[in-house]
């Protein structure tokens, strides 16, 4: 590979790319799930090396492991579906309140505007005309993609189950698969891996627990109705990097909205939510994760939009982790290095067209640099 024109390289890797895309998109149905798996496997190992090392069966090893995720995640469902019937509970104020958000709308446009409150109603009862017309399709999807989420989480435990079992067969195929000399290299890049695939993982687990707690707690105190479900619902929003946020900022309106009949407890509600995620991103999240996972804001971006376009959610939650992984291997790469320092979060101090040996590559671009310093080139 080195041998061949770097054009030629550079080709080979923008291919790589786009059938590593369109591999995930054809096959995400079957990828993802095992990603999935991959990365909770990860998280469970010291578990499972705690429960070996007090000589419990292999078997029961993996299994309680398993059982403590199922565990987790069933009170989380509980929790949400308690919140919701709260939810639900409340709807005759809910839908008095909305009734007073909307006079109070269609007044305010009534003011600024020529649109009278005939035309609004108009327009709504068109709109709504559309959307009951698309009601079929939405209830197949919808019933399509929870089908789909009953298949995902089936199959999550049965992979993580095979991850573990099979941990030391698919090490072997691994160093296998690369020469002797690059076994170090291979052994460095899994040890990373694991440490900030746990570290990561684990910390999102805290966090959700704590921003759950905090703001939740916070609102109650305040008497917001509906606290803990605001609370719940931005802390796994902000799973998602820089996108969640903004999605649970605005989810945490709309429910105050629907619960109070005035407008100043959405100014509360928002600023509560300024005050712990800036206690989340200053001073929690870093010492809970560290800079374990150092990767620049514009590739985790990118990253959460190209992840959720090629897979959907699962893609969006994956992607940070991902992108992880995928630079420490370009960091020990040397054909991939590039990769890795465009993910990296690494800025130069100077900028790469001030060293010198960069500029006499580029006959036209040292002539531009000499005529801004005025010196005149040598013939």
């Amino acid at each position: 590979m080195k041998d061949l024109p770097l054009t030629v390289r550079r080709s080979i890797e923008l291919l790589g790319l786009f059938l590593l895309g369109a591999l995930l998109v054809l096959g995400q149905g079957i990828i993802m799930p095992v990603l999935m798996a991959f990365f909770i496997s990860i998280m469970l190992l010291p578990v499972y090396r705690f429960l070996r090392k007090w000589k419990v069966p292999e078997v029961l090893a993996i299994f309680l492991p398993i059982l403590m995720v199922a565990i987790f995640i069933a009170l989380i469902v509980w929790f949400f579906s308690a919140q919701v019937s709260m939810l639900v509970a409340d709807f005759p104020s809910i839908q008095r309140n909305v009734s007073i958000h909307l006079k109070s709308l269609s007044d305010w446009i009534n003011q600024k505007t020529d649109f009278s409150t005939q035309e609004q109603v108009k327009f709504l009862q068109q709109q709504s005309a559309k959307m009951f017309a698309n009601a079929g399709s939405m209830a197949g999807g919808a019933a399509g993609s929870v089908s789909s989420v009953f298949i995902f989480m089936g199959l999550v435990p049965i992979y993580i189950y095979l991850f573990l079992f099979y941990k030391n067969l698919l090490l072997r195929f691994v160093f296998i698969w690369f020469e002797t000399s690059q076994h170090k290299k291979v052994e460095e890049v899994m040890k990373e891996t694991e440490v900030i695939i746990k570290s990561y993982l684990i910390g999102l687990v805290i966090q959700i627990s704590y921003i759950t707690i905090l703001l939740g707690g916070i609102l109650m105190l305040i008497g917001i109705e509906h606290a803990l479900l605001i609370g719940a619902i931005f802390a796994v929003l902000n799973l998602i990097p820089y996108v969640g946020a903004l999605i649970g900022n605005l989810i945490g309106v709309l429910l105050t909205l629907t619960s109070s009949p005035e407008i100043g407890p959405i100014f509360t509600v928002l600023g509560v939510i300024a005050f712990v995620q800036f206690l989340d991103n200053n001073i929690l999240m870093p010492r809970i994760v560290g800079s374990k996972v150092r990767i620049n804001a514009f590739a985790a971006i990118l990253g959460v939009f190209i992840g959720g376009t090629l897979a959907g959610i699962s893609g969006m939650f994956l992607a940070l982790p991902m992108i992880a992984v995928l630079k420490i291997i370009f960091d020990r790469s040397d054909i991939f290095k590039p990769w890795g320092v465009l993910l990296g979060d690494e800025r130069p101090i100077r900028s790469p067209m001030s060293f010198l040996r960069l500029r006499k590559k580029s006959k036209k671009v040292t002539e531009e640099i000499q005529k801004e310093d005025h010196i005149t080139p040598v013939k």
